[in-house]
């Protein structure tokens, strides 16, 4: 055993953990041990089962042990915004908080997942979005949180499909100005509109499902032609094998399908840069997600 004088001493590794219930499933401790790694952060990272209806308590008692921050996952990502003392313009967007950061502020709630899909669709596989025409399917919290990410990214048109079409037509409303002003510098505000199932136009270049369906092996119904040349089909979902809805878009005309393996990792990517001020790069998220993926091909 090593003796340390106290000049010496270790300085105690900053906490942070994912907060869920259930939570053993979660890979995060893995995807942030080896972020933290690659940028020599002192740090560790848990998993933190909550009751559910102790999120808010587990939190304080969090907070109370020296924690710097934490992810949340289902079913606590409401709460989670509620909780938060402040909120970061994408999470108020998303209305939903999968980031804490805890600091002498109080609580700040951020949300990582939608910058986690664009950077996964525009880094890991090399589609740009802008002045591309992109369709998204479902107007659940998976959507929401994504809406401000791809309006950034400057689409031609941004079109949200549901199978209640008012759900879709109150997402449109909610982000209309955050469309519209969306280039201020080019005066090229991107095209928002929304719909149900049997509105949905055709040739779009890129389609994000962002319902559950795929859980349930089901897809929701699409035009033919939806899928213009060269297409990316792109499932929030993902597993040990290809989903669902990636095996139905390759069959529809799709020339490349992607699951949400990536944006995990590009989520907590990001969440990991929110609290240390430090990205991992490229090669190491691209290292951790084919481990991922190796781990999730491994357990079949």
């Amino acid at each position: 055993m090593t003796n340390h004088t106290p000049s010496e001493a270790v300085e105690p590794a900053d906490r942070y953990a994912v907060i869920g219930h259930p939570v053993e499933h979660s890979q995060s401790p893995y995807i942030h041990a080896e972020f933290a790694r690659e940028t020599q952060q002192h740090l560790t990272y848990e998993r933190l089962l909550a009751p559910l209806d102790g999120f808010a308590a587990s939190v304080r008692t969090f907070i109370e042990s020296g924690a710097r921050g934490a992810n949340v996952t289902v079913p606590f990502k409401l709460e989670a915004h509620a909780l938060a003392d402040h909120l970061t313009e994408r999470a108020q967007a998303a209305g939903a908080v999968n980031t804490l950061v805890f600091d002498a502020r109080g609580i700040t709630g951020d949300n990582t997942d939608g910058v986690g899909l664009v950077r996964d669709i525009e880094g890991s596989l090399d589609v740009s979005l802008a002045g591309r025409r992109v369709l998204v399917l479902g107007a659940g919290g998976a959507s929401r949180g994504a809406l401000l990410p791809l309006i950034g990214a400057g689409p031609s048109l941004l079109f949200v499909a549901n199978r209640t079409a008012a759900r879709a037509d109150e997402l449109v409303a909610r982000f209309a100005d955050a469309a519209r002003f969306a280039d201020a510098a080019r005066n090229a505000g991107v095209s928002l509109a929304g719909g149900g199932w049997d509105t949905i136009p055709t040739d779009f270049d890129v389609v994000v499902n962002a319902t559950a369906g795929s859980l349930q092996g089901d897809v929701p119904p699409l035009p033919p032609g939806v899928y213009a040349t060269g297409a990316l089909a792109y499932d929030m979902m993902y597993g040990a094998h290809p989903t669902v809805f990636m095996t139905h878009a390759t069959a529809h005309g799709a020339a490349k399908v992607a699951d949400g393996l990536g944006m995990l990792v590009e989520q907590a990517a990001e969440a990991f840069a929110v609290w240390r001020g430090v990205r991992p790069s490229a090669a190491t998220t691209q290292a951790v997600r084919a481990a991922l993926r190796a781990r999730l091909v491994a357990k079949g």
